[in-house]
């Protein structure tokens, strides 16, 4: 019997830690996505704001936001699914003049970023 309850708790334990690093991965998954959403919203802000790039608000802290004139139908706001933990930093580059965001994925060493296509 107790080797039955051995078994089953280190198949447990095995479940629980698998189920950590898919967690990790999804949440990673929907940071790259929202940026990439975001950065196709500041390029659609760009070509109907007589080309130039809107003033991006709350960077460095767990959301952003932009203020965009006229409206592209999207929302323009994006928050980290962890609530707090990573931060979207927003600076700018000699590479990317107008904007450079990135931000930190728990399953890599490296920072995801996107920066304005023009």
């Amino acid at each position: 019997m107790l080797v039955v309850i051995g078994i089953i708790a280190v198949l447990v334990s095995m479940g629980i830690a698998s189920y950590s690093t898919v967690q990790k991965k999804a949440r990673d998954a929907k940071r790259q996505a929202d940026l990439k959403s975001f950065q196709s919203a500041m390029e659609q802000c760009y070509s109907i704001n007589d080309y130039a790039y809107p003033d991006i608000i709350g960077g460095g802290g767990t959301s952003i936001s932009v203020d965009c004139p006229i409206a592209t139908g999207q929302d323009l706001t994006i928050t980290d699914p962890l609530g707090g933990t990573y931060v979207y930093t927003v600076t700018t580059t000699v590479a990317c003049p107008s904007y450079y965001i990135s931000v930190n994925l728990e399953t890599s060493t490296t920072d995801f970023t996107v920066c304005n296509q023009q």
